[in-house]
């Protein structure tokens, strides 16, 4: 039972691969599954619908437009089971040679939403992302609106630059959603939960972020309450998590933490 003011949101985790349709298919698989939990915004990692652990010339070549069979293919999953979907995509870009790095937000009935380009490239730890994915302009945020929340999108990486979600923040969400593709290695997972945490509590909002499952992701897909609780994680394994969240509780914790009203300084 989903308590008054309260919406449900679900984050889904699993390990894509080469073949769009199964990846389509396992994305159905657990949208169905959140929807069947009461879930009515779902969200999958990046890079969800085609993904191989090197980038390379295949990327570029299941790289599409937002009109393409692709995105069509997530709103029909959306229609049919009545949930907003929020996935990681390839884009078509600029550039013939590269991709763009693409979360699109699709709600059931009116197709794309919101449609954020990942702008700090994963060139960090060993990976060079930048030498296929081209970074998305600096404009406004892209919110919309679901379940009494403002929702804003970014991206894995652009979590470790406090700046981005604070913009967002700024521009009025208090739902962040991040889809990753957090890749695995000595305290990576720490990073991971740490800087979510972070960008939960010094912005007093809720975030939902979901990663790809091992070999190569951390899994750990997680929400986490303006306070910095953690409502709801997963483990390593394939899965959804559900959970119900609240506008109010963002009223509240505001009302005790006026840390965005206090502060002195400002990103522009």
């Amino acid at each position: 039972m989903t308590t008054t003011g309260a919406a449900v949101v679900a984050v889904a985790q699993f390990a894509p691969g080469s073949d769009v349709a199964q990846n389509l298919a396992t994305i159905e698989a657990l949208v169905a599954t959140a929807a069947g939990r009461g879930a009515g915004l779902v969200v999958l990692p990046e890079y969800s619908t085609y993904f191989t652990a090197a980038q390379g010339p295949d990327w570029v070549e299941h790289a599409q437009p937002l009109t393409g069979s692709t995105v069509a293919a997530l709103g029909g999953i959306a229609d049919r089971h009545g949930v907003v979907l929020v996935v990681g995509v390839l884009e078509t870009a600029s550039v013939d040679a590269r991709v763009r790095n693409t979360v699109v937000a699709i709600r059931p009935g009116a197709g794309v939403v919101a449609a954020y380009r990942k702008l700090h490239l994963y060139d960090a730890f060993g990976q060079r992302e930048s030498d296929w994915v081209e970074p998305g302009d600096i404009e406004p945020p892209q919110l919309f609106e679901w379940g009494g929340f403002t929702v804003g999108l970014q991206t894995c990486y652009d979590i470790r630059f406090p700046e981005v979600s604070r913009r967002i923040v700024d521009a009025g969400a208090d739902l962040l959603i991040v889809p990753a593709e957090w890749v695995r290695g000595p305290l990576k997972e720490h990073h991971w939960r740490t800087l979510l945490t972070a960008r939960a509590l010094e912005n007093t909002v809720y975030v939902a972020a979901a990663d790809h499952t091992p070999p190569v992701g951390v899994g750990t897909s997680l929400v986490i309450d303006p306070m910095g609780v953690a409502l709801a994680a997963l483990g390593e394994a394939e899965g959804v998590a559900v959970v119900e969240i609240d506008p109010a509780r963002v009223r509240a914790v505001r009302e005790v933490n006026p840390a965005l009203a206090l502060r002195r300084f400002r990103v522009v």
